[in-house]
């Protein structure tokens, strides 16, 4: 286990996660410059000449720990702040859903799951109430991922509760519904562990070995991960990676599914109906697709994934640009301004040295 990413203690035969690191809330919803360590910049990822205003203002947020930025997949920033290092494993929080969202797609794509519309009854049926709302037969794989099963959400003022429950998935289950399935986005780590459950049971693997096995080839892997009483990886929070990693996650996402040497591991499609809007989040308006959210920055066209405390990915396709960064996990991110000035970072610093670069990608329909 690593000491800074996960605090468990055994309490009574069940499992209590430390208030510090159980923190799971909606991403908008929640409630003097440094220079950089040296040690944070690794030897070959040298900072582009472009990019050094990106470094200094970087290095005056203070909750900043790593940030990395990739062009055209190159590594042109690789800077760590205040002792942190990208080399070193860190807990990614609700990042992690659009890493959840990822084993989906490969997992249809392999067949495992048939699509999207397959209804969670087919995996989940024995861990239903006994006498379940009717609605939760229609609830579908893809009302999952968009958040959008209408289940009360686990996650915010719930998410205590629901971790302090025997059974993860059964309490996610049994939750009343606040709307109809398919209805208005219900920021959930509930759904996301359901989706965990679902990858298990539709396999008969962790969802730890699928992610190391299904992303390893490019360069993802999974370093530690909470479990739920039963076994199962907690699908959508306390995942631990690395800041390279976590960059390389977003970099198959950029190169439409490939490893750099063309290797495919997801389907390009999967990622073009992940990036596509279904939802909004009702704490911030932010478009919301598979495990994504989608913004504009700077007039182009981004796609992210957001943890609490500001663990962030970004891909912006037409730049053929990839932001990865990670911040300390023990603080909001969204109440405290912290997410719009990492937001700004990448409209008003990243994206112009971006520009200066002159590497472009291609159209996101490609």
């Amino acid at each position: 286990m690593i000491g800074k990413t996960f605090a468990t203690l055994a309490l009574a035969g069940g499992l209590l996660l430390s208030s510090a690191l159980a923190q799971d809330t909606a991403p908008g919803s929640e409630p003097s410059a440094v220079p950089p360590d040296a040690r944070g910049s690794q030897a070959g990822a040298p900072a582009a000449a472009d990019f050094g205003a990106v470094r200094e203002r970087a290095s005056s947020l203070a909750a900043l720990e790593t940030l990395l930025v990739a062009q055209g997949g190159e590594t042109v920033l690789e800077a760590g702040f205040r002792g942190n290092r990208a080399d070193r494993a860190t807990n990614i929080k609700s990042a992690s859903k659009s890493v959840v969202a990822s084993l989906v797609g490969i997992a249809i794509d392999k067949g495992a799951i048939e699509g999207t519309d397959q209804k969670i009854a087919d995996f989940l049926r024995a861990d239903f109430p006994a006498d379940p709302d009717p609605r939760l037969f229609q609830v579908t794989v893809g009302h999952l991922l968009s958040m959008q099963a209408g289940l009360e959400r686990t996650s915010g003022g719930n998410y205590g509760a629901w971790i302090s429950s025997r059974n993860w998935v059964r309490d996610a289950l049994r939750r009343p519904f606040v709307s109809d399935p398919g209805g208005p986005m219900l920021y959930s780590t509930g759904s996301t562990h359901l989706l965990s459950a679902i990858l298990t049971r539709a396999t008969g693997r962790s969802t730890l070995q699928l992610s190391r096995d299904w992303l390893g080839p490019a360069g993802v892997r999974v370093s530690d991960w909470e479990r739920d009483p039963q076994g199962l990886y907690l699908g959508g929070n306390q995942m631990a990676m690395t800041p390279r990693s976590l960059l390389a996650f977003g970099e198959l996402y950029r190169r439409g599914g490939t490893t750099a040497d063309g290797t495919r591991v997801l389907s390009k499609s999967w990622i073009d109906q992940s990036w596509t809007p279904r939802t909004t989040s009702r704490f911030h308006d932010g478009r919301y697709g598979y495990g994504w959210f989608i913004d504009r920055f700077a007039g182009h066209e981004g796609f992210y994934g957001w943890g609490y405390g500001g663990q962030m990915i970004y891909v912006i396709p037409d730049l053929a640009l990839t932001v990865a960064i990670t911040s300390d996990e023990t603080q909001p991110s969204a109440r405290s301004g912290y997410v719009a000035d990492l937001h700004r970072l990448v409209s008003e610093t990243i994206i112009p040295a971006a520009r200066a670069k002159g590497v472009e990608g291609p159209p996101k329909s490609l």
